[in-house]
C-alpha cells in the first residue's frame, strides 16, 4: 500500500509511511488522511503487552464505525453517528519497536464531507478551553462576523461564480450577522433537527441564509402538497430581505416551511434557495407552488421542481394591475369591473379569450408589455385555466386573506433584523399554541348540525372544525340553488345552476358512472371542498354521500395519521373517539403515576409495553395492506414491479438517485452551500432516511449555463 487517493481530488494522494515511530504517530497520520477525505476519526481499541505493559496493538476507525447501542430505558437518548461503517486502520508494533499497518479498510457506507472536515471533533483543536461549548460558540461568532455585517470563514471553500457576482452580499447593520448566527446556533443546540444553511460569495461574505425548524419539516410531510413562496418583504424593500415558504395545516392555519434572507432576486439566488429548501424537505417536491410573477423565480422553479405545477398568486396579480396600469386611473373603476368579469366569470377558455380581447381593445392595451406578458402567462394565474389542481386555500383575492400574511403583524417596513430575531421564537410559539388549541377543540368539541342534510352529517366528524364550518355554509347555500339540464351525451350531464344568493349562473358537469363532478366556480380546486352547486347536483342525482375522491385527507381529523382515508369514513369518526378516550385515560394515568417513584416506574413500563405492542400490530396491518396492494399491481401490470421495491427502500437508493434536484439525473455541480453548525452536529442530526446534511452537491446542472 504505497498511496491512498484523496476523495474528491483525483490528483491528490496521501503518501503512506512504511512505518511509524509510535501508535500516536500512526493515529495522527490516520487523522490527516480522514480530514482530507472528509470523515471524523476515533481510537477504537488498543492492547498492551502482558510482559512489558507497553502498547503493541491499536485500531483507529471512522466515527460511524459500529452500530448504535442504547438502553431501552433511555428517556432522552443522545443522537449517535454510528451506522455500521467498516472504515478503519489497524496497526501493530514490530520487534524493532516501529509500528506497521496490519490492515486498512478504505470503503465507507455513507457520504464523505471533505469541505466540512473542520467541523468534526477529531479535527479541531484539542485545547480544552476551545472545546467548551460556550467559548467555542463565541469564537465561531467572532470569526464569522465582520463589522459591516458580513460573514467570513477561513475554513470554507467558495463556489466560484461569475466575476459580476463577486460583490453580491446581504446588507446588514453592524452586529446583525452575529445576532442572526447566535439564533441559528442556539436553535440547533436546542433541537439537533433544526436545519440551516448559508451561502457565501467569492469574498466569503454572507449572500443568502436559509433555516427551518423541525416542526416545519414535519408539517411539510403532511401538508406540503401546496406551498406559497412569498417575496413580499424583499420586493417591497423592507429593512430585512425576508422571504418565506408557507403552507396551511388541517385547521386552515398557516404553517411555516422555511425562512430565508436573500441578497437579490437573480436566478442564481433562487436556484440556491430552492435547491437548499428541497434538500431540507427530504427531497420531496410540492405538487403546486405559488409565487409572485418574477421571471427568475419561474426559471428556478422549472429547473429545481420540473414536476411541480407553478402558479401565480392571484392577489399578487391584482396588486400589480393597479400599480402597473396606474395611467388608467381616470377609468379605474370601469377597467377593474371589466377585468374582474373576465377573470372571475369566464367559465370557458373561449369566453375568457373573447372578454380579454375586448378589454385590450377598449383600453388600448395592445402595446403594454406587462399586460401582454400577463396574458401570455394566463394559464399560471387565471381561475378559468386552473383545472385538475388543488390549491388548498392559498389562492386568494387579497394578501390579508392569504396565510402568507401571518408574519405581517410581526414584520413591518422598518423592522430591524435585531427585532425580528428577538421575537422569532415568540412567533413560532404563537403558531404552535394556536395549532395545539385547534387540535384540542377537534378532539373535545362536537360540531353543531344546522340541517338534516346527509352531506353535513357525513362530514361532521370527518372534517376539522374550521373546514366543516366552511363546508356547512355550502350545504346550507344549496337551498338557494336551482338546476336544469343543459345537455346530456350519454356519459355525462351538464347542468346550469342558478345561484340566487350570488345572482350568478354556474355550469356543473356530472359523470355518474365515475362519480366525477366539476363546477365552473372552481371552489374544489381553490379551497379543497365541494361547492353548493355540486352538492345540489349530487342530491338531485340520488347520491347522498360525498365521493371519497372529493374529501381531501389534509382537511380531515385524520390528516396526521399514517393511514389513508378509507371508503368507510366511519373509521375516521371511530378514530377520533378512540383518541379522545385515550387522552382522557392518559391524563388520569399521568396524575396517578406521578405520585411516587414506584408508581412512575409502573406507569412508564405499562406505556412502553403498550406502545411496543400497538406499534407491532399497526406495522403488521400496514405490511399486510401493502402486500395486497402490491399483488393487485402485479396482476394489472408487470411494468410496476419495481415501484414497491423502490418505495420500501429505507433510503440508500433514494439518496443516490434523487438526493439532488437534478434533471435527467446528470451529475450536479457544486455551489457554495455551507451548514454552519457546532460540535460536529451536522453528522449527529437524525434526519429521516437519507437526510444527511450534505449541502455541497445540490446545484442543478442547468446552473452551469448561468455562470
Amino acid at each position: 500500500m504505497d498511496a491512498i487517493a484523496v476523495s474528491g481530488n483525483s490528483n491528490s494522494e496521501l503518501q503512506v509511511p512504511t512505518e511509524f515511530d509510535s501508535n500516536d504517530a500512526a493515529y495522527e497520520y490516520y487523522k490527516e488522511y480522514a480530514k482530507s477525505v472528509g470523515f471524523g476519526t476515533a481510537k477504537l481499541s488498543s492492547r498492551r503487552s502482558r510482559a512489558s505493559k507497553e502498547f503493541i496493538d491499536a485500531k483507529f476507525s471512522c466515527i460511524r464505525y459500529g452500530n448504535k447501542q442504547q438502553s431501552d430505558d433511555a428517556i432522552n437518548p443522545r443522537p449517535s453517528p454510528k451506522i455500521g461503517c467498516k472504515a478503519s486502520m489497524h496497526v501493530k508494533r514490530g520487534p524493532n519497536g516501529k509500528w506497521n499497518i496490519h490492515s486498512f479498510v478504505k470503503e465507507h457506507n455513507h457520504e464523505l464531507l471533505p469541505s466540512q472536515s473542520h467541523f468534526f471533533r477529531s479535527h479541531r483543536s484539542s485545547d480544552l478551553l476551545k472545546n467548551d461549548t460556550k467559548v467555542r460558540r463565541k469564537s465561531i461568532l467572532a470569526a464569522m462576523s465582520k463589522k459591516d455585517g458580513a460573514y467570513q470563514s477561513s475554513g470554507l471553500e467558495s463556489y466560484i461564480r461569475d466575476q459580476n457576482d463577486r460583490g453580491r452580499s446581504l446588507t446588514l447593520e453592524e452586529g446583525d450577522a452575529q445576532i442572526l448566527l447566535e439564533l441559528l446556533v442556539t436553535m440547533q443546540e436546542e433541537n439537533p433537527n433544526f436545519f440551516y444553511a448559508v451561502d457565501l460569495n467569492e469574498e466569503h461574505q454572507l449572500r443568502n441564509v436559509f433555516w427551518v425548524d423541525a416542526k416545519g419539516m414535519d408539517d411539510y410531510k403532511k401538508f406540503g402538497d401546496v406551498v406559497s413562496f412569498d417575496t413580499t418583504y424583499f420586493m417591497n424593500k423592507y429593512k430585512i430581505p425576508l422571504v418565506v415558504f408557507v403552507g396551511v395545516n388541517q385547521h386552515c392555519q398557516p404553517t411555516l416551511f422555511g425562512c430565508a434572507l436573500i441578497a437579490d432576486d437573480t436566478s442564481l439566488t433562487f436556484l440556491w434557495l430552492f435547491s437548499t429548501w428541497y434538500l431540507a424537505m427530504g427531497n420531496q417536491a410540492p405538487n403546486v407552488i405559488l409565487s409572485d410573477q418574477i421571471n427568475s423565480i419561474e426559471s428556478a422553479i422549472a429547473v429545481v421542481f420540473p414536476g411541480t405545477r407553478h402558479c401565480y398568486g392571484l392577489w399578487h396579480v391584482l396588486e400589480k394591475v393597479c400599480r402597473k396600469l396606474d395611467y388608467l386611473n381616470p377609468w379605474h373603476d370601469t377597467f377593474m369591473a371589466k377585468f374582474n368579469k373576465c377573470i372571475h366569470k369566464s367559465w370557458t377558455e373561449e369566453e375568457f379569450e373573447r372578454r380579454w380581447e375586448k378589454m385590450v381593445n377598449k383600453f388600448s392595451l395592445n402595446e403594454d408589455v406587462w399586460f401582454l406578458s400577463l396574458y401570455q402567462d394566463r394559464k399560471l394565474w387565471a381561475p378559468t385555466f386552473l383545472k385538475n389542481v388543488s390549491l388548498a386555500g392559498l389562492y386568494t383575492l387579497s394578501r390579508s386573506e392569504s396565510p402568507n400574511s401571518f408574519f405581517d403583524k410581526y414584520v413591518h417596513a422598518e423592522t430591524s433584523l435585531r427585532d425580528f430575531v428577538a421575537q422569532f421564537k415568540v412567533i413560532m410559539e404563537d403558531r404552535y399554541e394556536e395549532q395545539a388549541k385547534a387540535d384540542f377543540d377537534a378532539w373535545h368539541d362536537t360540531p353543531e348540525l344546522k340541517s338534516p342534510s346527509p352531506f353535513e352529517k357525513q362530514l361532521s366528524f370527518v372534517y376539522t372544525h374550521e373546514i366543516f364550518k366552511k363546508f356547512q355554509v355550502e350545504v346550507l347555500g344549496a337551498a338557494a340553488c336551482h338546476l336544469k339540464i343543459e345537455k346530456e351525451d350519454g356519459i355525462s350531464i351538464t347542468y346550469v345552476i342558478k345561484d340566487f344568493e350570488s345572482s350568478q349562473d354556474y355550469m356543473v358537469e356530472w359523470n355518474g358512472t365515475k362519480l366525477d363532478i366539476c363546477c365552473s366556480c372552481r371552489l374544489f380546486e381553490l379551497k379543497g371542498y365541494l361547492c353548493r352547486h355540486a352538492i345540489v347536483v349530487l342530491q338531485m342525482s340520488g347520491v347522498f354521500t360525498i365521493p371519497i375522491k372529493y374529501i381531501l385527507k389534509r382537511w380531515t381529523n385524520a390528516a396526521t395519521s399514517r393511514c389513508p382515508i378509507s371508503e368507510n369514513l366511519e373509521n375516521v369518526h371511530k378514530k377520533t373517539r378512540r383518541v379522545n378516550d385515550l387522552c382522557r385515560r392518559a391524563i388520569i394515568l399521568g396524575e396517578e403515576g406521578s405520585i411516587s417513584q414506584e408508581s412512575y416506574k409502573i406507569a412508564l413500563g405499562a406505556i412502553k409495553d403498550a406502545l411496543l405492542r400497538c406499534s407491532k400490530v399497526n406495522n403488521s396491518a400496514e405490511e399486510e395492506s401493502q402486500g395486497v396492494a402490491t399483488s393487485k399491481e402485479l396482476k394489472s401490470s408487470n411494468l410496476n414491479v419495481n415501484k414497491a421495491v423502490m418505495r420500501a427502500d429505507s433510503g440508500k437508493e433514494k439518496s443516490r438517485k434523487t438526493g439532488t434536484p437534478v434533471v435527467n439525473e446528470k451529475e450536479p455541480a457544486q455551489p457554495q452551500v455551507v451548514n454552519i453548525g457546532i460540535d460536529a452536529s451536522f453528522h449527529q442530526m437524525e434526519f429521516s432516511n437519507t437526510r444527511l446534511l450534505q449541502l455541497h452537491n445540490i446545484m442543478p446542472p442547468q446552473l452551469q449555463d448561468l455562470r
